[in-house]
């Protein structure tokens, strides 16, 4: 794992909440600094505005989000985003048993896969984990994703287990 990448996995985990209610699952960090729990990203915003419009503001919003056990964790934890879709889903593939590994450790009560290309994947990875979460799939919001995004979010958020915040 590349310097960058340690430093996103020491970033995960200071958020990591000690229950996890609800895992969300993208497909990797991007190359760029555009992390998710960095901050001031296009995913957190497009988040935050789903959350926010289904249960109000909370403030500060990351801090919302670890409160209600959520958690975003990534299939592959190196960036694939400038590889060739092959070389991705190559990457993705491999990555399941980690992923496996990680859901078998977590035992979150749902899952939100953040990328419909590899729901299979992630849906293997709960099922090999013996992992009875229930299990949801949306669109990543980006190349015109947005709306979609947002309309199937405001369908699962309420039924998505949290703690009160």
């Amino acid at each position: 794992m590349g310097h960058n990448m340690e430093a996103v996995e020491a970033t995960r985990v200071r958020f990591r909440p000690e229950r996890i209610t609800t895992l969300f699952v993208g497909e990797s960090a991007p190359a760029s600094r555009d992390f998710f729990y960095y901050g001031n990203n296009a995913m957190l915003g497009h988040m935050q505005v789903a959350v926010e419009l289904a249960f109000g503001k909370s403030g500060d919003f990351l801090k919302s989000f670890k409160a209600y056990g959520w958690y975003l964790d990534d299939l592959v934890l190196e960036p694939v985003d400038k590889l060739s879709l092959p070389e991705r889903e190559a990457k993705c593939l491999g990555a399941q048993n980690g992923l496996t590994d990680r859901i078998a450790e977590y035992q979150p009560l749902a899952i939100v896969t953040l990328l419909l290309r590899i729901s299979d994947i992630v849906d293997a990875a709960a099922i090999a984990a013996n992992c009875n979460a229930r299990r949801f799939a949306v669109p990543f919001p980006g190349m015109g994703n947005q709306k979609r995004f947002k309309d199937e979010m405001a369908r699962i958020l309420p039924r998505l287990p949290r703690f009160a915040a």
